[in-house]
């Protein structure tokens, strides 16, 4: 039966103790030894890359520059956004995003990204408030 098995889901259908997988941090025998291999010879195979790149060889050239500016995950995003001093300004600069997603100057993920990044400011200045009055209350109980 199936679910006598001590790999197989049980009566609930959920799958009991077993094989939990390669542990956390775990890396394959041939990354291992690879890295044996090369432990302590980075900086020369580093200087070989720039010597083959400096005579000319393309392909070196390209990893060399991959490294020294490798190429943007994602473009900048550039438009007005209001100056946030305080949680007041939060409700106007998350207006400020989505009327530049809703005229097409940013992508709705770009918008959704700056709104996170605007939600984190809110959360500090949330956090920062509670320590403020927490400290005052403290401060009045010891007097």
């Amino acid at each position: 039966m199936a679910a006598d098995r001590k790999n197989g889901p049980n009566t609930g259908g959920r799958f009991g103790p077993g094989n939990p997988g390669k542990p956390r941090g775990a890396r394959h025998a041939v990354t291992r030894a690879v890295e044996t291999l090369m432990d302590g010879q980075a900086e020369a195979l580093t200087q070989v890359a720039i010597q083959a790149a400096l005579a000319g060889d393309m392909v070196a050239l390209r990893i060399c520059m991959d490294r020294i500016s490798p190429a943007r995950k994602e473009p900048v995003v550039s438009f007005d956004l209001p100056a946030i001093a305080s949680a007041a300004d939060i409700p106007a600069a998350q207006t400020a995003i989505l009327q530049a997603v809703a005229a097409g100057e940013l992508t709705p993920g770009e918008g959704s990204a700056l709104v996170g990044m605007v939600g984190g400011i809110r959360q500090a200045f949330e956090l920062a408030d509670v320590e403020a009055r927490l400290s005052a209350l403290e401060a009045s109980k010891s007097q």
